[in-house]
């Protein structure tokens, strides 16, 4: 069904104009009329001119709409032309709408909805915290048996030479040394069994079954525990290496800290499960969840995703629950709970929380609420990249309109792309542009890439019309 909003612009705008030209014509006063000393109009009494502002932001609206429309319909696409939605609004209303309850892959921009599941469940201001448990040290710094490393499903536990190996810097991560650095403090020297991590907050299931194993051997996503070190991998130059155990490479990354500082410890790292009795001799927490999220949808990090989609799983259906699958159903829980329109989410499908899956179903209006509606939409925003600036847009729009107002999440598979956020338009109101875009079914990437940077052109370019002082009556 076609655009009837879109059609009518034109319409409206010819009926206006003729009208104006009609009256633009009339008569004028007869010599000896009450009006004949009267100064005539600078516009007809009915012109549009009179309404100068309708009159810029309709013609703003009709460029906006036939770029749009010309930019979607590019041969380059292929099948895209058909496989694609986009939706852009500012505030409360829509300026250009394709298609956009039709539920296409979204690629990571299903993390917008991991996002704000988060962001309800948790709070902004929440930390995942890391133990170390073990009995207290004696007077000569002495811990008798074991130390407990317990993972609280934080994933930006991160030892500072793997940080340094990312190209974007700063990276936003838990600093593991503190761990070491802390137990030191406390007064450990000498520990008379092993180091060895516990990783029962969640399943041990790593992988979703049905990814694309290159996903994995390339290194896009980390085998996903509770506890987890690096990402999980115990090599990262000049290739990935994941651990097979991700616990057991936890304690060792901790065992090896410590004897750096100094400390004796007897016994060989391992996977291991605290018993209840030891206390806990050292909390590390995680940044903020706010900053958490924000690592996850600058940096596009499937690992953080997956570990929070556990983490959503345990804390809405229990222990024993920090699963995939029941952190996928904690998503759409929360969703409905926020508000989200019913047949948005009945159109959603999601076996991940990252987007990886090509089972992954979304739509525009879905995520575009997601963007902009709800106590979450706050640090849901501030965490998404800014063109050319950052994250993995740091490198994008390059000498574009868009570049440094454009912030949004990307999305990318084979033949697929994404990107969904806001433009800082300089809006009659000064508020942004939000929008969605989505796109299966492309023959080659470079022509969603390229799609990306002619819609982000665009709509920085919005309101593109004469200002209403220039369409005044003069």
């Amino acid at each position: 069904m076609p655009d009837l909003r879109r059609a009518a612009a034109p319409v409206v705008l010819a009926v206006l104009t003729a009208a104006s030209a009609a009256v633009a014509v009339h008569a004028p006063p007869a010599p000896h009329s009450r009006l004949a000393g009267l100064a005539r109009p600078a516009a007809p009494v009915l012109s549009v001119r009179r309404t100068p502002e309708l009159l810029s932001r309709t013609i703003a609206d009709v460029n906006l709409s036939t770029r749009l429309d010309a930019a979607l319909a590019d041969p380059a696409l292929g099948d895209g032309r058909r496989s694609s939605c986009l939706i852009v609004r500012h505030n409360e209303r829509t300026l250009y709408s394709k298609d956009p309850d039709q539920a296409l892959i979204p690629a990571s921009n299903l993390k917008l909805l991991t996002a704000l599941a988060v962001l309800a469940k948790l709070g902004p201001d929440e930390h995942l915290v890391t133990t170390v448990k073990g009995r207290p040290p004696g007077a000569d710094g002495t811990v008798v048996g074991p130390l407990y490393v317990v993972g609280g499903g934080d994933p930006l536990l991160e030892t500072a030479d793997y940080a340094a190996s990312f190209k974007n810097q700063p990276q936003i991560r838990t600093a593991f040394e503190q761990l070491a650095d802390d137990l030191v403090a406390h007064g450990v020297r000498h520990v008379t069994g092993p180091v060895l991590g516990d990783e029962g907050r969640f399943d041990t299931q790593r992988y979703v079954p049905t990814w694309r194993p290159r996903y994995i051997a390339d290194a896009e996503v980390g085998p996903a525990a509770a506890l987890l070190v690096n990402d999980g991998f115990t090599q990262f130059k000049p290739k990935h290496i994941a651990a097979t155990s991700p616990a057991a490479h936890a304690a060792a990354v901790l065992t090896d800290l410590l004897k750096g500082r100094g400390v004796v410890i007897d016994g060989a790292p391992a996977q291991g499960s605290a018993p209840d009795g030891p206390p806990t001799l050292i909390e590390l927490r995680s940044p903020p969840i706010r900053d958490v999220i924000a690592e996850m949808l600058k940096e596009s990090d499937n690992t953080t995703a997956e570990l929070l989609t556990k983490e959503l799983g345990r804390r809405v259906s229990g222990p024993g629950k920090g699963t995939t699958a029941a952190g996928v159903d904690a998503v759409r829980q929360i969703l409905a709970d926020a508000g989200v329109p019913a047949a948005a989410l009945q159109a959603l499908k999601a076996v991940d929380g990252s987007g990886l899956d090509r089972s992954d179903r979304a739509t525009c209006t879905l995520l575009l609420h997601v963007l902009t509606t709800g106590p979450t939409v706050g640090p849901l925003q501030r965490g998404l990249p800014t063109a050319a600036r950052e994250g993995t847009l740091a490198e994008r729009f390059q000498n574009n309109p868009a570049a440094g107002r454009l912030r949004a999440k990307t999305g990318s598979l084979d033949g697929v792309v994404g990107l969904s956020g806001l433009v800082d338009a300089p809006t009659p109101a000064g508020s942004p542009l939000a929008f969605s875009l989505l796109v299966n079914d492309l023959p080659k990437d470079a022509a969603g890439r390229a799609l990306q940077e002619s819609v982000g052109a665009i709509l920085a370019r919005y309101p593109d019309a004469p200002a209403p002082d220039q369409l005044a009556p003069q």
